[in-house]
C-alpha cells in the first residue's frame, strides 16, 4: 500500500515513466515540485507544454526544430558539402558538443534492428537518399552506435550511398581518451587496431 496521496502517487508514475528516472528518483522529483512555489510548478509545466506544442522535427535532417528548420540547417557558415548520419538527436547533440564538426546532420531515429521489426523503411533513409540525390553532398559521415544494429545500419548505408559517388566514412571506434589498454575489452581493442592510421 502507497504512503502517498493518489494525486501524489500519479505524479510519480508518470515520472517514472521517463527515461533514466526509477521509482524512487521520481519519488523525490515529485516531493520538489510538491515543495516547490505555485510560480514555478506552473512554469514547469507551461515548459513542458510549449515543449509539445512548438518542437518537431526540422523538414531537411530530421532533428528536433522550432519551425520548418533546425537552427543548423539553416546556418549559412555549416559546410553542406558534408553530412553526418546519426541514429538520434541525442547523437548529434554530442557531436556538437566538441565543437570540431560544421558540417550537416541527418538524424535517421533509429537503428536497423530486424529482431524488433525495424527496417530501412521504418528509419528516415528514403529521406537521406533524397538529400544525396540533390546533388552538392561530397561526404557522408556515419556516426552509428558501435553496436549490431549500428554497424548493420552503417554497412546498408555505405552500400547504397556509394553507388551515387560519394564519399562514405565511419567514425572511428576504439580506447577513450585517457582509457588504459590493459582494461579495454577484446571487441574495443579490435576495433581499435584494425581502424589504426599512419602518425
Amino acid at each position: 500500500m502507497s504512503t502517498y496521496t493518489p494525486t501524489v502517487e500519479d505524479l510519480i508514475d508518470r515520472l517514472a515513466k521517463l527515461p533514466g528516472i526509477g521509482k524512487k528518483t521520481a519519488a523525490r522529483l515529485a516531493l520538489h515540485i510538491l515543495r516547490s512555489t505555485q510560480d514555478d510548478a506552473q512554469a514547469l509545466a507551461r515548459s513542458i507544454l510549449r515543449v509539445k506544442e512548438r518542437i518537431g522535427f526540422c523538414r531537411i535532417c530530421f532533428n528536433i526544430a522550432e519551425g520548418e528548420q533546425c537552427t543548423i540547417c539553416r546556418n549559412s557558415q555549416r559546410n553542406h558539402s558534408l553530412v553526418c548520419v546519426v541514429e538520434g538527436p541525442s547523437d548529434l547533440m554530442a557531436i556538437e558538443a566538441t565543437g570540431v564538426f560544421r558540417g550537416l546532420y541527418h538524424v535517421l531515429h533509429g537503428a536497423i534492428a530486424p529482431l524488433d521489426g525495424v527496417g530501412p523503411q521504418e528509419l528516415k533513409i528514403a529521406e537521406l537518399l533524397g538529400r544525396l540525390n540533390e546533388g552538392g553532398v561530397t561526404e557522408v559521415i556515419i556516426a552509428t552506435n558501435p553496436t549490431v544494429e549500428g554497424d548493420a545500419t552503417a554497412l546498408y548505408l555505405a552500400k547504397i550511398i556509394k553507388p551515387l559517388g560519394i564519399t562514405v566514412t565511419r567514425i572511428a571506434q576504439g580506447i577513450p581518451a585517457g582509457g588504459d589498454i590493459e582494461y579495454v575489452d577484446i571487441k574495443t581493442m579490435t576495433r581499435s587496431l584494425e581502424g589504426r592510421r599512419e602518425v
